[in-house]
Order: C-alpha cells, then structure tokens, then sequence
C-alpha cells in the first residue's frame, strides 16, 4: 500500500491548518464545511494521530499538525512553482520548424529583427523537409510546401514555389552560357530533377528524351549554393531565397524565366491555437517581411495558386 495518504485528503488539511479554519478552508477549496471535516478526519484515521485540537467550535493545530504543515504547504508550493515555471517557458519560447532551404537562407537573414522586436520571446528555429507532427512535438508554428490542406491546421498562405537557375560568375563566362539551351551542355545539379526539365520547357528549350548524367544530388539548397559558388555548376534555386548572393554577385541569375510550381510555401499551425499572442506576433512579422520584398518577383507569385 502507498505510504502517501489521498492527494484530496492532504490538500484539505494544508488549506484548513494555514488558515486555522474549516470554514474558510471550504471558501478556498470550493467545498462545504462538512467536506473539509470529513476529508481531515479521514486523514487523522489513516495517520492514527489528531492534526487539529477541536475547542468550542474553533480549530488549531495539534503538535502533529504544526510539525506536518510547513513541509505540506512547502511541497504544494513547489508544485505550484513548476507548473508556473512550465506555463512561462511556453508562453515565452516560439518553436518554429521550417523547410530546409527557406529556414536557412531567407528566414535565417531576417529572424534576429522579429527577435528585437519581442525581446520577452525566446525563438527556437528547427529545420527539416518532413512534416512535423504536432500532435508529437512542442513545435508552435511550421512552415510547410505544398498545396494548403492540412486536416486540423491553419495554412497561412505566404509565396508560390518557383525556382531558377543560378550560378557563379566565372562559371557562366567560363562556359560561354548566353542562352538558356547552353544549359543542356554544362554541369549542372542534380540535372534530371523535374524542376529542370520544367524550366527549360518554359524557357522555350527542347531537351533530348535521354536523361542526363547523374551528376550531383544534394539534399537542400543550402547544399547547392555552397557547390554553385565554387563553381561546380548550375543548380535550380529560389532566386528570392538567396538575394543577398545575388547582390553581392557571389551568384547570378542569368535568365529572367521562372519556373512556377503548383504548390505553395504556407504558415501552420494548430488550429485550435489561433489567437495565441507569440503565434499571431509572428504571422504577422513574415508578412510583414515578405511584403519588403514583393518587388522582386512577379505579383503572380503572391496569390495562392488557383
């Protein structure tokens, strides 16, 4: 048998022997009178040992009582602590799981700034191109690819997925790259990936029904752009993901066309969760962010795909 008398019993007697009154004790813990005798004397039979001295309708504290009641109100307390101290953490931590190539380049750039806006939150950013299971994790927010219909979920529409070649500047004048089909020639990663032959068909390029070599594969675009920036070919990017390579000229675009998915990237979360003040501080911080950059893709992009 369990050396710990009923949690109710022990809980009935820290309220009535801190405040010296059954009375007073059946106020705070939403009983009556009665309950809070039967509940202490049920606690006195199981101790063998009085805990109250009764006297002309007034209790006080037996000598039990006394040595029992500061170790039972010290442990209830730090109880309480915890679960306070639990309710903060997740009040005050935003846990974000994000895709690979977006997670690490765009939002990478831009998370310190929503960090100084809210310095009360701490930002706990995961990358991953599997989709997290809510349900099985602490994760608040998710950013996602794909077409928006999530059972249980709130998808937040953000961009449609589109992509492009990219590649170093040497590696496009040493090769003498002027046109889209010069291309088909080069190395180029991971060059039977659909996406390419998507691209060359909406840059008007006939490619051979043979496939490509195999070439190298590489497991997100963080990967590519290291590989693209050494110069050992051209890799199918998101050009808006990698603007400051762009600008610097560590990367060049070398053809304006785009290749547009019918998936989209979306904001996730629980659906039961809307209105959570971290969860909505943050959705509108990312459109606030992408709003900055409307401007450098076409506005066909930022309408959800049909």
């Amino acid at each position: 048998m369990s050396r710990l008398p009923p949690l109710a019993a022990i809980r009935t007697f820290e309220a009535a022997g801190r405040l010296q009154n059954f009375s007073r004790a059946a106020e705070e813990l939403g009983l009556t009178q009665a309950a809070v005798s039967y509940q202490v004397r049920q606690l006195e039979d199981r101790l063998g040992r009085a805990l109250f001295v009764r006297e002309k309708g007034r209790v006080r504290l037996s000598e039990t009582g006394q040595r029992l009641l500061p170790a039972i109100s010290g442990a209830f307390a730090a109880m309480g602590d915890a679960f306070a101290a639990l309710g903060s953490d997740e009040a005050e931590v935003l846990t974000i799981s994000t895709v690979t190539s977006f997670g690490g380049s765009w939002l990478s750039a831009r998370i310190g700034s929503f960090q100084l806006l809210y310095p009360e939150l701490a930002v706990r950013m995961s990358m991953s191109n599997q989709l997290i299971d809510f349900d099985a994790s602490n994760v608040d927010l998710a950013i996602r690819i794909g077409t928006g219909s999530w059972p249980g979920l709130r998808s937040d529409f953000l961009m449609r997925q589109h992509v492009a070649p990219l590649a170093s500047p040497a590696f496009i004048e040493e090769h003498g790259i002027r046109e889209p089909a010069d291309l088909l020639r080069v190395q180029r990663l991971a060059p039977n990936d659909s996406w390419w032959a998507d691209w060359f068909a909406a840059a008007g390029v006939e490619t051979p029904l043979a496939p490509s070599r195999r070439g190298i594969e590489l497991d997100s675009q963080l990967q590519e752009a290291s590989a693209v920036q050494a110069g050992f070919g051209a890799a199918m990017m998101t050009p808006l993901f990698w603007q400051a390579d762009l600008a610097s000229g560590r990367m060049v675009q070398p053809f304006e066309t785009l290749h547009v998915s019918d998936r989209a990237m979306w904001l996730v979360h629980r659906e039961n969760r809307v209105g959570v003040r971290k969860i909505e501080r943050f959705r509108e911080w990312l459109h606030a962010e992408l709003a900055k950059d409307r401007h450098l893709i076409p506005d066909a992009l930022w309408q959800p795909p049909s």
